[in-house]
C-alpha cells in the first residue's frame, strides 16, 4: 500500500484560506481511517472539518492529542492496523497545524 498526500476538503479550505496537506493511505473500498462516512452525514463538510472551525486552536489541539492517545491505546485489543493508522492520520493534522502556526 502506497501512502500519498492529498489536500483535505480543498474546497472548503481555500474558501477559509486554510489549505493544508495530510497524509492519507490508499484503500480500495470503505475508508474508515480518512473520510469514514458516519462523520460527513451527507453535509458539505466533514465533522473535523466543523471541529476545527468551531473551536480554539488549543481546544483543538487537545481534541487532536486525545484521539491520538485514544486510538494509541486501544490498537491492541480493537481495530489494530486500522486504529495505528487513525492515530498517525490525527498526528499529520497536529503536525499540520503546528508548522503553520507554531507550537
Amino acid at each position: 500500500m502506497e501512502d500519498q498526500w492529498l489536500r483535505v476538503s480543498k474546497e472548503h479550505r481555500l474558501k477559509k484560506g486554510k489549505t493544508k496537506m495530510v497524509k492519507q493511505h490508499e484503500y480500495d473500498e470503505v475508508d474508515n481511517v480518512n473520510s469514514p462516512e458516519h462523520y460527513n452525514n451527507g453535509g458539505k463538510i466533514e465533522c473535523i472539518e466543523y471541529l476545527e472551525d468551531f473551536l480554539s486552536r488549543e481546544e483543538y489541539i487537545g481534541y487532536l492529542r486525545g484521539n491520538i492517545a485514544k486510538y494509541m491505546h486501544r490498537w491492541r485489543r480493537k481495530n489494530g492496523l486500522e486504529d495505528l493508522k487513525k492515530a498517525e492520520w490525527y498526528g499529520a493534522r497536529l503536525i499540520a497545524l503546528v508548522e503553520k502556526g507554531g507550537a
